[in-house]
Formats: C-alpha cells, structure tokens, sequence
C-alpha cells in the first residue's frame, strides 16, 4: 500500500531478489525518504498517478509515462539467460493461443507478446495471471511468470520453457532492460540520482553476502542465488543496454503495444525530461 502521507522523498523499489542490489543501504543513504517495497505494476501506477516521486519501473512503463526522466545508470537488466523472467509453454509457441500473463510485471509481458509475434507469427489472447499464482492456476496454452517464483522448477511438464532473456539476446545480440530508476515530472528528486548510484555500487560489491541472505528466504540454493545476482544480472545501463532499450521501443511500437508518440532513446543526452 502506498503511504497517503508525502516524505521528502517518496521512492518506490521492487521486492524482488533482482532488485535487491540497487537498494542497498538505501534507507541509510536517504534517511528522510519514504520506501515502499511493492511489484513492479502497482509501482508503476503509485508513479503515475503521483504517489510515488521516483520508482524503479518496467521499462515499458517509461515508454508509456508521460514527463518522465532515468533518473540513474542503475537497472536491472541481462545479457543472456535471466533465469526469473520465462515463459511455460504448454503446446508448440508457433501454437500457443491462450497466454496468461503475470499480473505483477508488463515489460515481460510486453517482451513475450513481441518475440511471439516477431519469431512465431502467433498473437495470443491475454488474460492476468494473479499475483503469487502457479502455472497450475491458469490452463491457457503459454504462462508467464516472472520474478522469485520463475527461479524454481515447474511442478508440471511443459513442451517449452522459454527464458526470455536468452531469448532475446540470442535473437537480437542486444541486452535487455527490465527495470530502471525514474522520476515523474515536478518531483524534487535532488541528490537522488548519485544515491541511487552509489546504492547499486554498494549493492554489487555484496553481492555474495545478498545471495546468502536471500537464498534460504526463497527456498533456493545459495550457489544458485549467487551465480543469479552475479551472472545473470548486469545493473549498469550502458551503451549496450541503451541500445537493447531502444529495439525493444521500436518492436513494441509496431506491435501496437506502444503509442506512436513515444520517446527514442539513442545516448545519455535521452537521461533528461520528457516532453
């Protein structure tokens, strides 16, 4: 639940073991701040309807706001394999009709209609999959699930699983960005942005001790959780991952998925308001 009483920060971070290197230390850093912890959707709605002043948000959400500015080099993106971010395919994908869609997340969601679309011809029916739910809540052709939950092996049997982050650089041989600091227009955010910076160097120096503590709470092994936080994960939003930001723009625009006002992104000189 998002606080009806303003901080002097309100700042809004994902709950997810993925995200947990860019909050490191962050109540300590920004001790007057309000952070709230919630899923990636409802951080996105907090933003737009000025509940939250900074949230780190799918990046389709970026695309999709209106005044909105990256804030921080910080993300959460992958070079390959993501490992909590896959699509459970219970029929060919070329076949797949019915997708039900994690309701916690919309940048993998909009991720799996576009490698459906582009590498398999097929445009599926959504429908939400709740929050928390397995893949045995829905019995559409394709689930989606991301986040902890995606980490653990299927209890049923599937024709595919399809991590959507190999998918992707496999296919494009960009990275790929699902979550980045932004900040809504108006928002005092000053001296955020090389907090939220120095947050995530903190973060992925501690990488290691963040996957011990972690990985008992989500029922994983710790060798998984490290090599997850360590090899799976990049936080740095570089020229590549730019890039990768800016594809995915452009296939999410021609698929209807995107207005087509919004914004390109091409150097750091797109770190700046929208308008």
């Amino acid at each position: 639940m998002i606080n009806p009483h303003p901080a002097a920060v309100r700042l809004g971070a994902v709950s997810y073991l993925n995200s947990k290197p860019l909050i490191e230390d962050l109540e300590d850093l920004l001790p007057e701040a309000e952070i709230i912890l919630d899923y990636p959707s409802r951080l996105s709605d907090a933003l737009a309807a000025g509940q939250l002043d900074v949230a780190l948000i799918p990046s389709v959400e970026y695309f999709r706001g209106s005044g909105y500015r990256i804030i921080s080099n910080a993300c959460v993106a992958a070079r390959g394999p993501v490992m909590s971010v896959k699509l459970y395919c219970r029929v060919h994908p070329g076949e797949i009709r019915r997708l039900a869609m994690d309701e916690g997340s919309r940048t993998s969601a909009a991720l799996s209609r576009v490698i459906l679309a582009e590498r398999y011809g097929v445009f599926p029916e959504g429908e939400p999959l709740p929050i928390e739910s397995s893949t045995l809540t829905s019995t559409a052709d394709a689930v989606l699930l991301i986040g902890d939950r995606a980490m653990h092996e299927p209890i049923e049997e599937f024709v595919e699983v399809m991590d959507l982050g190999q998918m992707w650089y496999k296919w494009t041989g960009l990275p790929f960005v699902f979550a980045m600091w932004v900040a809504r227009e108006g928002a005092d955010i000053t001296g955020i942005e090389r907090t939220l910076d120095e947050s995530r160097d903190r973060g992925v120096a501690a990488l290691h001790r963040i996957a011990d503590e972690q990985a008992p709470l989500l029922d994983l092994s710790r060798e998984s959780a490290t090599t997850y936080l360590t090899q799976n994960l990049n936080y740095h939003l570089a020229s590549a991952e730019r890039s990768g930001l800016e594809l995915f723009r452009q296939l999410a625009q021609q698929q209807g998925l995107l207005q087509p006002e919004a914004v390109a992104i091409h150097s750091d000189a797109d770190l700046a308001w929208r308008v």
